[in-house]
């Protein structure tokens, strides 16, 4: 128990009940006080002084007389004794303090309060009498909750993550010449110069020189026989990574002797797919080397034809790279019968499932060199099954091993002098991403081996406000094109369409990617403008087929095609030539999603803009968010009322026809 006296009132209406209370409080602290000392007079040893003595013998005998049996039970009534009356008058002083000699330990809360309150000078240190008799002076009052800072404490990253090799992330600077890289195969050399290719951008010419070097002695054993160590790319979107690791896993496998799968390229979009595919087929053509896609767009029997094919002797390997999508290469790896992974060189992975980010699995089937392009995407989808299946299909099952065999594979190990004694194929690992991850405990689902990380971006920097999700596990700063400007729009929802007809038909541009966060505001948003007239326009979604999302951003690249509204299926890796604007018609969660959706423009050197529609309740959080993540500086763009008014009747009519066909649509679906 504590006495508090909590000043509230301090004018003058209150001046006669802070003296009544103060009175009450004296006089209850000089009782508590009294009593305080005759416990303390007792408790003395017996060399006490005589008038001491004779205080406290009264008291004593007293305590003596009343047996310990008799203590109060059933709520402080003495046994055999009536109920006391509910309103029992109160205690004179007088009898309060008998009764509180008498009763002794029978308080213990309050004779414990007492001695704390105020205990005997020489016992425990409280005041002298002469000052219990003063009014109190200070007054203890509640509050003070106010919300400190808590110091953030950093995390511990290891030496290659928190210290990464930089590179420039501006690709119009820093291009190195194709002739200054001799380790590139002159055929190669000849195919680049023909795609009009005469210098490689500062991603290409740090990563190229590092993943030749691995294979300089060939793809089936590593330099000096060592397992070399695996390497990730954090830079921006349209820096060229794809060229990065294409080169040096076609230049590894040109002299393969046997067609097995040594590379496989496993990717979360079948158009993404199609884009690798055709990058490879550039590079491979006239070689020995095979690409095969598999996607799913034809039938699981005609995928397997591409890939094997059955003999007398039981069945040949007919693709040196495969290129699929992850469900579909299960579906393979399960079904197709002859089809190995055993002969892995390289794992790619491109902008696969889970987060935004791309991986293209490469897998070379001699020397397992995993090559992860945007690997946030390939961690985050961990917990999915086609990994774990890849993995276990790169290794043989357990079992007897045939003695003569050489380059025998095996799960890696620890290093040692034993386990080095029988060569065999090097597992290496390539992550590609412009939004790398550093979460170390998300990296390490990997099995990196002593990792080297090419970074455009500065070390690790944590986020100031750890309530802003930059975007889960970004480390608080990304890279961006230098030629992208960013713009945010405030607006309400009920004029975001017309907003968005307002920058297309004012900034007058021939193709823009428009990003939404789900179909249905992709449909409707197309019917809008359609309705709308003065644009052309498409929806490109899960709503239509491979065929014609291809036939869309065919049309799209042409120009034939101003509008192409889109969920973040596009916003995954998909290089559409040309486009000059980017509009989030709704703001993106996350900041990985912002970063991938801005990056279809400003590639390759070119300049590119991004314009964010946000409502009122948007602004505060985005543009922290952006600010967490590096952006370099956001643009507030208004467009004032009386612009948009000229637009308002025709926008009226196309809502009563978004309206009309909504209902027309929902009626199909019903019947």
């Amino acid at each position: 128990m504590a006495l508090f006296h909590v000043a509230r009132y301090s004018g003058p209406e209150a001046a006669g009940a802070e003296a009544e209370v103060d009175g009450r409080a004296r006089a209850l602290l000089e009782r508590l006080q009294c009593r305080a000392r005759e416990r303390q007079l007792q408790k003395q040893p017996p060399q006490q002084a005589p008038e001491e003595a004779a205080q406290s013998a009264p008291a004593a005998g007293k305590r003596r007389r009343r047996p310990r049996r008799n203590r109060r039970r059933e709520g402080g009534r003495e046994p055999g004794s009536t109920p006391a009356p509910p309103n029992k008058r109160q205690k004179t002083d007088d009898e309060d303090e008998d009764e509180g000699a008498e009763s002794g330990e029978e308080k213990p809360a309050e004779s414990s309060v007492g001695a704390e309150a105020a205990g005997s000078p020489e016992g425990r240190g409280g005041p002298p009498p002469e000052e219990a008799s003063r009014p109190l002076t200070h007054s203890l009052v509640l509050g003070g909750f106010g919300r400190s800072k808590v110091p953030k404490v950093q995390p511990f990253l290891p030496v290659w993550l928190a210290q990464p090799s930089c590179v420039g992330k501006n690709v119009t600077e820093g291009l190195v010449p194709i002739e200054d890289i001799p380790a590139v195969h002159p055929d190669l050399q000849k195919k680049l110069r023909a795609q009009g290719i005469s210098s490689y951008f500062p991603v290409q010419a740090a990563v190229i020189p590092a993943l030749l070097e691995s294979t300089a002695n060939g793809f089936l054993v590593s330099r000096g026989g060592y397992r070399p160590s695996d390497l990730c790319v954090s830079a921006p979107t349209g820096s060229g990574k794809t060229l990065a690791f294409v080169i040096p896993v076609v230049q590894a496998l040109l002299h393969r002797a046997v067609c097995q799968v040594r590379a496989l390229v496993v990717l979360p979009t079948k158009e993404l797919a199609q884009q690798v595919s055709k990058v490879f087929n550039v590079y491979t053509d006239a070689t020995p080397l095979r690409v095969a896609l598999i996607t799913g767009q034809k039938s699981l029997a005609k995928e397997q034809e591409s890939l094997v094919q059955k003999t007398a002797d039981g069945f040949r390997c007919l693709a040196d790279i495969m290129v699929a999508t992850p469900g579909r290469l299960v579906d393979h790896i399960d079904q197709t019968p002859g089809f190995s992974l055993q002969h892995l060189r390289f794992l790619v992975g491109h902008h696969l499932e889970g987060g935004p980010g791309r991986e293209l699995k490469l897998t070379l089937a001699s020397c397992l060199l995993q090559i992860i392009d945007e690997a946030d995407r390939m961690i985050d989808s961990m917990h999915q099954s086609w990994l774990p299946r890849v993995v276990a299909a790169a290794f043989p099952s357990e079992g007897p091993k045939d003695p003569c065999a050489l380059l025998q594979r095996t799960q890696p190990r620890v290093v040692t002098a034993a386990s080095m004694c029988c060569p065999q194929m090097p597992l290496q690992k390539l992550l590609f991403s412009a939004t790398l991850t550093q979460n170390p405990e998300k990296l390490q689902q990997l099995g990196l081996y002593q990792p080297r990380l090419f970074s455009t971006g500065s070390a690790y920097r944590a986020p100031s406000n750890p309530g802003i999700d930059v975007d889960g596990d970004s480390g608080g700063k990304y890279t961006f094109p230098v030629g992208l400007t960013h713009h945010y729009v405030p607006c309400s929802l009920r004029f975001k369409p017309l907003v968005v007809l307002h920058l297309i038909l004012e900034m007058n541009f021939s193709r823009v990617l428009c990003f939404t966060n789900s179909r249905e505001n992709s449909h409707r948003l197309f019917l809008l403008v359609q309705a709308f007239g003065g644009v052309t326009v498409a929806e490109f979604s899960s709503r239509y087929g491979p065929g014609q999302r291809k036939s869309i951003l065919k049309q799209f690249e042409q120009g034939k095609i101003q509008l192409l509204i889109s969920t973040d299926a596009t916003a995954r890796g998909i290089d559409v030539q040309g486009v000059q604007l980017v509009v989030n018609y709704d703001a993106p969660q996350y900041l990985r999603t912002y970063v991938h959706r801005v990056g279809r423009t400003a590639r390759a050197g070119k300049s590119g803009q991004a314009f964010t529609l946000l409502l009122k309740v948007q602004e505060r959080r985005f543009l922290h968010m952006l600010e967490e993540g590096g952006v370099p500086g956001m643009e507030r763009h208004d467009t004032p009322s009386e612009l948009l008014q000229p637009l308002v009747p025709r926008y009226e009519e196309a809502l009563s026809v978004l309206e009309k066909a909504v209902k027309e649509e929902r009626k199909q679906k019903a019947a």
